[in-house]
């Protein structure tokens, strides 16, 4: 099958390009590189995607409707997994607008350029971040997820009510993941497991809000991609899920593993947590089990022992 998938550079989509490359399947990627970060990153996880056949690559804009042609125009795709957004919940306060337009704007792009292609399903990545201060634990698809804490979990909560509002009026296949605290190997540079390893690593210190009491709801890279590629075979109207590991971690034992696992000591510094942090993310997975199939295997210890055989394979922490 040929699969169009945004964010294919980006680390959840560069993760999912391969899998779905080693099961036969066709990709054809669209991302920017947007310079937020170092763009060696970017070169690192299409690294090994250039070389295989099955791939193709544009360089592209959400909001440009000739990039989507581009890349639909690749082939005949019948899916779309569509992950390329404006990320991160603290940088969405510098430039609420820039996340309106990527994040919502963009998304309807997509959706109307898998409508007008013929695309028969759409899967588009949502967040834990949707859910409020308010919401009851675990946190279920049924809550209101009316009360985003920022202007990036608001721009997550808008991209869900496009794709209801595709399927709803036109009669497509569309499902909504709500990702929870990805890690892993290929990780952003400015996601906090990342930017705790290398500090840990280094010697410099690191912020820990509420004195690491704040729970997260730490979910392994493979795991995640397991869950986009079982949404990706049952398509069937609007559909939306979880894909957490139901299982909140401290961000302090998350620090403390990562101490171990690096055989230094964490210079951490205690702060208050911001207003957008939320006191914990837990996902009830229950529907994704039901429905998915879906089942993460991997636990938070082993999660980073691979993610810092990773970091030190690639020259980013010591060895």
């Amino acid at each position: 099958m040929d699969v169009v998938v945004t964010g294919a550079a980006g680390f959840v989509g560069s993760c999912l390009s391969r899998r779905l490359l080693a099961e036969g399947h066709r990709v054809f990627g669209l991302d920017l590189l947007i310079d937020r970060y170092d763009p060696s990153h970017f070169e690192r996880r299409l690294r090994d995607l250039r070389g295989h056949p099955g791939f193709r690559f544009v360089r592209g804009d959400l909001c440009d409707p000739e990039a989507l042609r581009a890349v639909f125009a690749l082939g005949a795709p019948k899916a779309v997994v569509h992950l390329a957004a404006l990320a991160s919940v603290r940088a969405s306060l510098a430039d609420p607008p820039a996340y309106g337009r990527v994040n919502m704007m963009g998304t309807m792009n997509v959706l109307e350029a898998a409508r007008a292609h013929g695309v028969t399903h759409v899967v588009v990545a949502s967040s834990g971040s949707v859910y409020g201060a308010d919401t009851p634990v675990p946190f279920s698809e049924s809550a209101a997820a009316d009360r985003p804490l920022s202007p990036y979990g608001a721009s997550k909560r808008a991209m869900e009510l496009a794709a209801w509002s595709y399927a709803h009026s036109f009669g497509m296949d569309v499902t909504v993941l709500r990702l929870f605290n990805v890690y892993g190997p290929y990780g952003r540079p400015d996601m906090m497991p990342f930017q705790w390893s290398v500090a840990i690593d280094q010697g410099r210190s690191l912020t820990l809000y509420a004195g690491g009491r704040l729970k997260r709801d730490w979910t392994f890279v493979e795991d995640t991609v397991d869950g986009i590629v079982a949404a990706l075979g049952k398509p069937g109207g609007y559909r939306l899920y979880n894909l957490g590991r139901g299982e909140p971690v401290e961000n302090l034992r998350f620090v403390r593993t990562l101490e171990r696992l690096l055989g230094k000591t964490a210079h951490a510094v205690e702060a208050p947590a911001p207003a957008t942090e939320q006191t914990q993310t837990w996902a009830d997975i229950g529907r994704a089990r039901a429905e998915l199939g879906f089942e993460p295997k991997v636990s938070v210890e082993e999660g980073l022992e691979r993610f810092v055989a990773w970091l030190r394979d690639e020259g980013l922490v010591g060895v």
